[in-house]
This record gives C-alpha cells, structure tokens and sequence, in this order.
C-alpha cells in the first residue's frame, strides 16, 4: 500500500467525509486519488485562508474534527491568520501541506520550506512525515491530540515522495476514547458552600458549555441559584440563551471594564475559556475587592491560569455543572427569585431602551446600524442561523435577534478578521437543513471574499449580508481609545481607514464570482431584499449602504 493510501484509509477511518482545501502541485498525490474514494467530497476554495476559516467554522458546528489539505511554504503562510483563529476556538482540526520531494531538501527547491516549522507557533503539534511507515501512526495521534482538551489545530506537512512510498504499515486507526471526567466532589462541594453563602453570584459562560450541550445544565443552574450570565467579549458560540432575563451581554476588553460590570457581584463563577482576553491594558483586577471566584475546565492547563481562584474543578463541563445543581439544592430561594425577578425588570428596560434607539434613529440617512438590524431581522426566516462578523454592528445585532441554542449562532475568536466569510461555508458544508446568514462588515469581509466562489461552486444557499459604511470603522473607535488612554492629544483626520477612492462594489464583485447580488441604499427596502434572497435557494450577497462613524 502507498503513503496516499494510508493517508486516505486513515481520514475515513476517523470519520472524514469532506476536505477542504486550494489545491497545488505537491497535492497531487491526494487530488488523483479522490476519484477512488468517493466517500470524501473536496471543498474547493480559492486562497488557502478561506479554505482554514471555511473549516474552522465546520468544526464548529457539525462536532467533528475538520481536516484541511493546503499547498507548501507559501499557501501555508496564507492560512496561518485562520490556524490561529481555529487554535483560539479551539476546534478540533487536522491541517495538512503537500511538501516538495524529500530528495531535493539540500537542492533549496521552488516553494521549499520547514511547514513544521511555520506552523508550530499557532497549532498544539506540528510535524513532517519523513517516510511512508509513519503515516498511519502520525496521523492517527494527529487526530487524537487535535481533540484533546482543549482542542485547537495539528499539522502535518507530506512529502509528495513519501505520498507514493510503499508501506506495510496500515491506516491508523481511531481510539475510542471515554474522556470525559467526572468533577472531585470536594471540590463541587466547596464551590456549592461559596454559592450558597453568595448575595449576587454572576457567571461567565465560555464557548465549552455550547461545544459540551451543557446550555440546558447551565440553564437550571442560573435559575437555582439566581445568578446573571455574561458572555467573553470575543466568543465563537453563545452558551446560553440571549433571550433569559439573566443574561447580560458580553463583557469588556479591559480589566477596568470587566470589574466596573461585575462591581455588585459577590462571586463569579468562570465556565470554561481563556478569561479574560483583552484588548487594552488597565491595571488592576477584573473582580471587585472580596469577590469569591470559580471557575470550572475541562484540561489542567487553564484552570487557576490568569487568576487566584477560590475554587476550581477539573472535569467534563456537563458533569460539573450537574453536579452543582445537585449541590445547591440549600440556596436561599427567596432571594434567588428575587434576583431573577429583577433581572426580568431590567431586561424590559433594555427592550425598552434598544426600542427607542432604533426609533430615533430609524429616519437617518445612510441607514443606521439600529434600523438596518431590525430590517434585517424582519427578513429573516425564524429558524435562521447566523455566521457573525459585524464587529462594530454586534451589539445592535444581538439587541435584535434572540439566539435560543448553541446551534443559532456562529462566530470567530482571536481578533483576525476576515472569519465570517469564509466561516459561513463550514456552517453551510456542516447543516444544510436550516437557512444560514452570514453578516459581515465590508471591511472584514475583504480577507475572504472569495468564499463567495466556493459557495457558487458548491451551490450553498448562503445570504451574505454585507454592512458597508465603507471604513474600518473599528479601528476609529480604537484609535480614539488609544489617544485617551494614552493622553494624546489630537484633533488628527483618521488616517487610512477609510474604504473610498475607490468605493469597494460588493455586488459586482458577487457577480464576477457567480453570485447573485443586491445593493440596498434605503432602509425600507433591507427587508424585502433579504426575503428574496432566502426565497432564491441560492447564494445571495446584500450590500447594505449604512451610517459611518459619527
């Protein structure tokens, strides 16, 4: 048997049915073996990042470990952006580079380069296959480290010599693996004694409790003991539903921020995630003084990371939250309902005043990102999933559409842009039962506008709605922040960030890549659009005129 086919026999062995990847050379090996192995359809893209970021989001939303073929030194260097975004969701990814012919390692050939080497900084372990008896074994551990706790990318560049070495070495094979573990009960009990003797406990819910179907365990628990929810300001999945009275938002990106929206709370229990990942730095702690803190992991490596915690559990995040349900059972009731009632108050005055934003700024021309949201929403089919890169529109986003489970809602971690484009594809490739509409701003939506191709090419019934106030209006909000936490004074234009001279032309730009596309310049005509484009069954891409920065 060659390498190829070890190769091959060991992605359906591990449950592989789908590869995507941008083709080249060195995969030449792969590409004319598919035809032997209709089991596994190959997404094709046309950049090596959309191709990463396309998988990064598959990971996400069918459970399964996303396996990518990309193309030696430079298309590698292309993906390395979406590799660090899939290492921050911690998606479970095998990434694979065809590699030049080992014979010519001292002859410095075209495209020729150490890939282990470009890729260990943003994956968990990085190698080469050196000859065609280890392909078997280094790809089978590539797939159980990938998912190990917590997940992130592995690579594994393949020479194209080795892809066609004979071996008598077989597939290798899955482990099956029972991983998940129980909580100490010392611990659970120490945690319950904190979360009774607690007068207002908050809880910040990472992505784990979506990717572990604990949303519902997490639901009873907040209920019990009358605790409010708050999301990382940067998350892939929502772990709780957006429309629970308990539920706050998202938190800030500096110590300063997170501590003035913790200030009444006496304990926060932390579930699984990185806590906290700033943007700015500010001194000081993000809990207030004598605050109890928790916080519950699924691997070692996180748990007590950044902070002294007063208790901390290790264990699968259902089990753990169960068990604390369980234990709780000697809450105060009173003043848990009490709790909750005034969250279900202050969650009427937030309807309230969202409400009355969106009317004050319903007649603005361009559109502003309030009204543009709701007309959007009104489009929309119920049962919508969204792929989200608004950035600077996400809170007008998540005042207007109530995500219910961990499967509504989809979005990248790290801070790169360019994710919810491409991320859309995976979504689309993972679940093609519900309709799928991906927001992105112009600016993000650039670094990975040729996703557009592979969901013409792959007919995937994607709305792409494009929010185009034709600026990187993020980094204005930032660079004001710069100034102000810096002292500088400055009455300065915004250099550089503005996306005119020339006006960017996202339908045309649909066009020429088979797409069919609408540009929408008033409001009142944002709905009708995107019911259209759901109607259609077919790729759509929305330009939408809205406000810039004021």
């Amino acid at each position: 048997m060659r390498g190829r086919q070890v190769f091959l026999e060991t992605l359906l062995a591990h449950g592989v049915d789908r590869i995507f990847g941008n083709p080249g050379t060195t995969e030449s090996p792969l590409l004319d073996s598919l035809l032997d192995y209709p089991q596994l359809q190959y997404i094709v893209h046309l950049h090596e990042g959309v191709a990463v970021g396309a998988a990064n989001f598959y990971g996400q939303a069918s459970g399964r470990t996303a396996f990518v073929n990309l193309h030696v030194a430079p298309g590698l260097g292309n993906a390395i952006g979406m590799i660090y975004g899939a290492l921050k969701n911690n998606t479970p990814m095998v990434v694979t580079a065809g590699q030049q012919d080992t014979r010519l390692r001292l002859r410095d050939p075209v495209l020729g380069h150490d890939l282990a080497a470009i890729a260990a900084p943003v994956t968990k372990w990085s190698v080469q296959v050196e000859r065609a008896d280890e392909m078997g074994p280094i790809l089978q551990r590539a797939f159980k480290i990938a998912n190990e706790a917590p997940a992130g990318p592995v690579f594994v560049a393949l020479p194209i010599n080795v892809m066609e070495q004979e071996t008598n070495v077989p597939a290798g094979k899955p482990a099956h693996l029972f991983s998940a573990s129980r909580p100490d009960p010392a611990g659970i009990e120490a945690m319950a004694r904190l979360l009774i003797a607690a007068k207002n406990p908050t809880i910040v819910a990472g992505d784990e409790v979506a990717r572990a179907g604990a949303d519902k365990t997490l639901e009873k628990l907040v209920e019990r003991i009358g605790a409010s929810v708050w999301f990382e300001g940067l998350r892939g999945r929502n772990s709780f539903p957006t429309d629970h009275p308990a539920w706050r938002g998202t938190l800030a990106f500096d110590a300063a921020g997170i501590a003035e929206q913790f200030a009444d709370n006496d304990l926060v229990l932390m579930v699984s995630g990185p806590f906290f990942e700033e943007v700015w730095y500010a001194p000081g702690s993000p809990f207030p003084p004598g605050c109890k803190v928790l916080q519950i992991e699924a691997a070692p490596s996180r748990l007590a990371y950044n902070f002294a915690i007063d208790a901390g559990v290790i264990a699968n995040v259902d089990a753990a939250l169960e068990a604390l349900w369980l234990t709780t059972t000697g809450v105060n009731g009173a003043a848990a309902r009490a709790r909750q009632e005034a969250f279900r108050a202050q969650k009427v005055s937030d309807d309230a005043a969202q409400k009355a934003r969106v009317q004050k700024a319903w007649s603005r021309t361009p559109t502003s990102m309030a009204r543009a949201m709701a007309e959007i929403r009104n489009g929309t089919p119920a049962n919508v999933v969204v792929v989200d890169e608004t950035i600077t529109a996400n809170l007008d986003l998540f005042k207007t559409f109530t995500f219910s489970g961990p499967g509504d809602y989809y979005s990248g971690r790290g801070g790169g842009i360019g994710q919810g484009v491409a991320g859309a594809i995976g979504v689309a490739v993972a679940d093609t039962r519900r309709p799928i509409l991906c927001l992105s701003g112009d600016g993000s939506s650039m670094y990975s506008i040729q996703a557009l191709w592979t969901a013409a090419h792959h007919d995937l019934p994607i709305v792409f709605v494009i929010l185009a106030n034709r600026e990187y209006r993020v980094l204005k909000h930032n660079i004001d922040a710069y100034r102000q936490r810096f002292d500088v004074k400055s009455n300065k234009p915004y250099m550089h960030m503005d996306l005119t001279g020339p006006v960017l032309g996202f339908v045309d730009l649909a066009k020429g890549m088979g797409v069919a596309g609408t540009l929408v310049t008033k409001a009142e005509d944002i709905q009708g659009a995107v019911a259209a484009a759901f109607k259609s069954g077919k790729p759509h891409l929305i330009e939408i005129e809205i406000e810039g920065k004021r």
